[in-house]
């Protein structure tokens, strides 16, 4: 697969990543001048679970999903991720680090790739990356021990609320008094994360969709209409 420097791309990752924020542009464009810049079409695995990695990838335009197998060979989606979100951060502290999830393109996507070896210069010269990379790795393992908190729940409904409201922080745009969210997921997909059946996600929707809640549009939109009444499922 063809790779470029992303110096050259149209619109450099470093300027959109919030670890590099605080950077000059002079290093911006040295930093841009190290990145290797690849498109990884939908569907398409960036890494697999298990595998070993000396790279940190980030999403300059897209979407990725990053997933385990759990024991039962089921899926089990642990993040969405979109433009100047990275993951792999874990192989820049650990040289001997599997990775303990697989990556998908869940679009056509455009991927900025940074080796370990040129981030370990970047954090002895500037120390505060290593600072901004805690604070991601932080806030990932939060939204990892909520995520834990509402699979343990029985209710799936809570745990369908709990998702929606996660998709509109991240995706949602306001549209008057409502929030429009272009899904990122298949239904399935969707049903994995929460860890339901896709014919019980589609159970439940329609369900939200009958008290008001919400409001489908076609398999790949949706409307939030109450999210105030969403919230009330997460006990908020």
């Amino acid at each position: 697969m063809k790779e470029y420097s992303c110096q050259y791309a149209a619109e450099p990752c470093t300027r959109k990543v919030p670890i590099f924020a605080a950077l000059s542009d002079d290093d911006l464009s040295r930093i841009s001048a190290m990145i290797k810049h690849r498109k990884f079409t939908k569907g398409q695995p960036l890494i697999l679970e298990g595998a070993l990695s000396d790279t940190l990838y980030i999403i300059q335009r897209g979407h990725v999903k990053l997933s385990k197998t759990t024991p039962e060979g089921k899926e089990q989606i642990l993040h969405i991720l979109t433009n100047g979100d990275f993951f792999g951060e874990l192989s820049i502290f650990n040289s001997d680090e599997l990775s303990n999830f697989s990556a998908y393109a869940l679009k056509d996507t455009n991927i900025c790739m940074l080796t370990r070896t040129d981030m370990e210069r970047l954090m002895r010269d500037n120390p505060d990356i290593s600072l901004r990379l805690l604070k991601s790795v932080t806030k990932r393992l939060a939204h990892t021990e909520n995520l834990a908190q509402s699979l343990a729940t029985k209710d799936p409904e809570i745990r369908i609320a709990y998702m929606i409201m996660e998709l509109s922080d991240k995706y949602g745009k306001q549209r008057g008094a409502h929030i429009h969210i272009d899904l990122p997921l298949s239904r399935e997909e969707l049903a994995s994360y929460v860890g339901v059946t896709r014919e019980t996600i589609s159970r439940k929707f329609s369900r939200f969709e009958d008290s008001g809640l919400i409001e489908l549009i076609g398999n790949k939109q949706m409307l939030i209409i109450d999210p105030a009444g969403l919230e009330s499922y997460m006990g908020y």
